[in-house]
């Protein structure tokens, strides 16, 4: 799982970008469901909107499909 984290970060910085990045803060996996904190509703919609992304680039990186979806916190 901390591995898991590891790469939503990463993955967070890369589409974001390390300023927007900065208020987004992945907590934990369960259930194959990663829970994001954001510091604004506004980024909370960008997370929605990118969730595939997300998802999909967590994914890549572990080689295995370990996330399925994406539940944010405000």
């Amino acid at each position: 799982a901390s591995q898991v984290l590891e790469y939503a970060s990463n993955a967070l910085v890369e589409i974001f970008g390390k300023e927007q990045a900065y208020h987004i803060k992945p907590l934990f996996l369960k259930h194959r469901t990663l829970t994001i904190a954001c510091s604004n509703a506004s980024m909370a919609q960008e997370i929605r909107i990118n969730q595939n992304t997300i998802v999909n680039k967590i994914n890549e990186k572990l080689g295995k499909k370990e996330v399925d979806s994406i539940r944010y916190l405000v």
